[in-house]
């Protein structure tokens, strides 16, 4: 029998919630940093009205931030949409505030120090900043922006711009020298000497600048730039004891460097080959829009209709819009198939809820948490009828690496302990529109499915034989501008036999 609309909105109010956040931390959770932050700029206002006199540099600090938050706190969630005020803001409660500690300890104020204590509990972690700097790094390669429009604020679709000073810069370039990411740390470190040549005031000096940077181009075998580099080093230090060592180092290896490009450049022009596009390379480029187009042939195939479910009662007056997306795999989209105020009161439920997700061991078999998602389960039962739904929230650089929905025969049994068999399909709800960013790409055939708030998109993992569709790995682009939350329903055997019969052909 159909459902009442009552029904339905206590289906959705009540349904099991599994919440997962990608990388760092939830969108709503940097929310919660935000009105964190502010909350200690109004404790600090308060300390400086006392000690207004003696604290005049901390005074200056406590105006920046308030104007900062005042513009944050009009749009929090739109705010922190920017991934550049998102990293400024990991940054400030990960090292700034606690420089600013060591400072008014030495006149303390209890009041002001008693808040900064209780809030410093809830601060962001060196691992957190860590987080938000590679977050940020990953949507640079991944749309392939430039350090200067990252730096200026000019990204696409950004409402709240935020100019990133040569400290900011500074420290992106360290945390990339951290993890040995040399590419990044010359990216960063030539950014923050671009602004200190174009007359940036900063505690950093160029010294240091071009210290790190010759190294992390010298790591790249760029052993040309790292001598320039380190002639410009020295012409401002000339008594730098590693810069005098490096110098003539470079210079004996630089000719040793020229003989083997010479080589190995006469070697790719003898080969010639033309290899395969690399996944991780597809994977971008679906995620910038790239990919690959169908051929008029295979765009006639697609059409948009009216499904009611072959007659089915709840569907003759009100069928629904589908449209199809792609062809093998067959992935198709249902138009308005959830309200906003659905869609608001899932996203109520779920904030709280957050959790490390469990993911499936690729060697054991066994479900264990996933060290880059965060999700909780709410189980309740609505008349009989069990309502199993993954919500996820992507903030800042949120993404999902190239993986399969279905446990493929070479894996133990991923769902053992479930008993519910393998996921049959996946059942995708966009809960958000996303300003940039956030596409569902499918990079062994070149497909890429944008976010529209209110839609679902359907695609089956296996056959009718059971056999897994390889076709079928997917990932979620990283959102570049906005926050994302989406919402999955993955469809087992258990339960569908009569609704999809085997078939004997092992892969139609």
């Amino acid at each position: 029998p159909s459902m009442s609309r009552m029904e339905r909105q206590c289906w959705w109010y009540l349904l099991v919630l599994s919440c997962l956040f990608q990388t760092l931390s939830a969108h709503s959770h940097m929310t919660d940093l935000l009105y964190t932050e502010k909350d200690l700029v109004t404790s600090l206002k308060n300390y400086i009205t006392a000690e207004e006199n003696k604290l005049k540099q901390v005074k200056q600090w406590a105006e920046k931030l308030d104007v900062l938050s005042a513009i944050a706190m009009q749009d929090p969630e739109g705010f922190l949409g920017n991934p550049v005020n998102a990293f400024k803001l990991m940054k400030r409660l990960n090292t700034e505030w606690g420089d600013l500690e060591s400072l008014v300890l030495k006149d303390t104020k209890e009041g002001f120090i008693s808040n900064l204590t209780l809030q410093r509990q809830h601060f962001p972690t060196d691992e957190d900043q860590t987080g938000a700097a590679k977050a940020l790094l990953r949507l640079q390669d991944t749309y392939r922006l430039d350090t200067n429009t990252i730096s200026t604020g000019d990204l696409p679709g950004v409402t709240h711009k935020s100019p990133m000073t040569v400290e900011d810069c500074f420290e992106l370039g360290k945390i990339a020298y951290s993890e040995v990411d040399y590419y990044h740390t010359e990216l960063w470190m030539e950014q923050a000497l671009k602004q200190l040549d174009e007359g940036e005031e900063s505690t950093v000096d160029k010294v240091t600048v071009l210290d790190y940077l010759s190294y992390a181009i010298y790591q790249q075998g760029d052993l040309g730039r790292a001598l320039e580099l380190t002639k410009r080093l020295l012409m401002l230090d000339p008594e730098h004891q590693r810069a005098n060592g490096n110098l003539k180092y470079f210079e004996f290896q630089l000719i040793n460097q020229r003989k083997a490009q010479a080589q190995e450049a006469q070697k790719a022009r003898e080969e010639g080959k033309e290899e395969p596009v690399p996944e991780r390379k597809m994977y971008e480029m679906l995620c910038r829009g790239e990919g690959i187009k169908l051929t008029p042939r295979r765009q006639r195939r697609l059409f948009c209709r009216y499904f009611d479910n072959h007659g089915h009662p709840k569907y003759l007056l009100s069928p629904v819009k589908q449209e199809d997306e792609w062809d093998r795999p067959y992935i198709v989209r249902y138009h308005d198939i959830i309200s906003h105020g659905e869609i608001e009161k899932v996203k109520e439920l779920a904030k709280p809820r957050l959790r490390r997700a469990t993911i499936s061991n690729p060697i054991t078999g066994v479900l264990e948490t996933a060290p880059y998602r965060i999700s909780k389960s709410y189980i309740s039962n609505i008349n009989d009828l069990t309502v199993a739904l993954q919500v996820a929230n992507y903030g800042v650089g949120g993404q999902y690496e190239p993986h399969f929905d279905f446990g493929r025969k070479d894996e133990p049994d991923a769902f053992k302990e479930l008993g519910t068999g393998n996921r049959i399909a996946t059942w995708l709800f966009y809960m958000s529109d996303v300003a940039a960013g956030g596409a569902t790409v499918f990079p062994d055939v070149g497909a890429a499915v944008w976010p529209k708030k209110g839609t679902a998109v359907f695609w089956y993992n296996l056959f009718p034989s059971g056999e897994g569709d390889y076709s079928t790995r997917h990932a979620a682009c990283p959102v570049l501008v906005g926050n994302k939350w989406v919402s999955n329903k993955w469809i087992h055997e258990r339960g569908q036999e009569f609704r999809r019969p085997c078939g004997l052909n092992e892969t139609a």
